[in-house]
């Protein structure tokens, strides 16, 4: 790494993040693959040009489909070495756990084990309330479940840092979500939140009499051979190579600092958002699904259909619509825990997929990430 990097790199870890873009270390540069008819190559190698930069340090991206492929990797695995970013490193998924938990509880049902019109205190009644009492599984998955939010400690950034390493427990979130009135009645709004499928995750340890972590990796991870993603449990650390994630923390006084926030327990969003991947297996799970070999048969339509007569919904059971510049419908999912920004989408035909990882020094702030958003535009694109 050359001294010039290293000084700046070293600026931003101890003054924050308001330098301009750093240097991308040597053999840092995007490898790439391109077929006739692919992805553009050069619009997505200038989508991680600069990197690592003042709100992103490293990114981690795999385009595929009919069309061809390009992968590609940015950045750096810390900023205290400078070292080029491992393009096969494990991250945080944050809320794609989501659509694992999904396929899941959608087999349960395709096995006559639970139905997605069941009332879910009928599985869960010593934990669901009679207040809540019409909401059904298939509620829980569209978000239109109508619950409020489960409690934490913390009301802001400084405080959450400091509640990093707690453990929570599930069936506790739940309570005192339950214990407060309802956001709406069941099925009338959608609302996106953790709080439908930290339910979702109790009803499959309720249905199956077994751990919601051994339910999904019996059912998909070790079916579909997704060696390099687990369920950290109350381990606050990422097992295995993994590029480092970074927050800006606000300071008195209106400055900035950078903090290495790789270590953070996960167990607030457990069923919702705890699992630890890697892009190619994200990739690889992405097409078997949208294939039929997770969630078989009309079950899996569950998951391309947004709720009808709930006003501006656009997710199912795990995934969301969206639109794309170039007019192609995508079916995707986000997650994002401190440090690390996830995507994985395609078009139902997968004549185009996208999975990517971003080390985003704001991973939960407002907006999408400028590097993420160029990721997307040149994924999808106008053709």
């Amino acid at each position: 790494m050359h001294a010039r990097t290293r000084a700046l790199v070293a600026a931003a870890l101890v003054l924050g993040v308001t330098a301009g873009p750093l240097a991308v270390p040597a053999g840092a540069a995007p490898p790439v693959v391109r077929t006739q008819d692919g992805p553009d190559a050069g619009a997505l190698g200038a989508a991680l040009a600069g990197l690592p930069d003042a709100g992103t340090t490293a990114a981690l991206v795999r385009v595929g489909g009919t069309g061809g492929t390009w992968r590609g990797s940015a950045g750096v695995h810390d900023l205290a070495t400078g070292r080029p970013a491992d393009p096969d490193a494990r991250f945080r998924a944050g809320s794609v756990t989501k659509v694992f938990t999904a396929a899941v509880v959608l087999q349960l049902a395709g096995e006559g084990r639970l139905g997605l019109d069941d009332r879910v205190r009928d599985h869960l009644p010593e934990l669901i309330p009679a207040a809540y009492g019409g909401v059904t599984v298939r509620q829980l998955l569209n978000h239109t479940h109508g619950l409020p939010d489960g409690d934490f400690p913390g009301k802001n950034l400084e405080e959450w840092y400091a509640h990093r390493f707690d453990v929570h427990d599930p069936r506790a979130i739940v309570a005192s979500a339950t214990a407060k009135e309802r956001v709406a009645p069941p099925g009338e709004v959608q609302r996106y939140s953790n709080i439908g499928y930290t339910v979702a995750g109790l009803l499959v340890e309720r249905v199956t009499g077994d751990a919601y972590a051994d339910q999904v990796t019996r059912r998909i991870l070790r079916p579909l051979g997704l060696h390099g993603t687990y369920f950290p449990g109350a381990s606050p650390a990422i097992r295995g190579p993994h590029n480092h994630g970074y927050q800006v923390f606000p300071l008195p006084g209106g400055s900035t600092e950078l903090r290495d926030v790789t270590e953070w327990g996960v167990t607030d969003g457990w069923a919702a958002g705890d699992l630890v991947s890697t892009t190619a297996d994200l990739e690889r799970f992405l097409v078997a699904l949208f294939r039929g070999r997770v969630v078989r048969g009309p079950l899996l339509r569950e998951m391309f259909t947004v709720p009808a007569g709930v006003p501006g919904a656009t997710m199912s059971a795990g995934l969301q619509r969206y639109q794309a510049d170039d007019g192609r419908v995508l079916w995707l999912k986000t997650g994002g825990r401190w440090g690390y920004n996830t995507v994985i989408a395609a078009t139902r035909d997968l004549s185009r997929t996208l999975v990517y990882s971003v080390n985003s020094t704001d991973a939960k702030g407002e907006g999408m990430n400028p590097v993420a958003e160029r990721i997307m535009q040149a994924a999808f694109g106008r053709r």
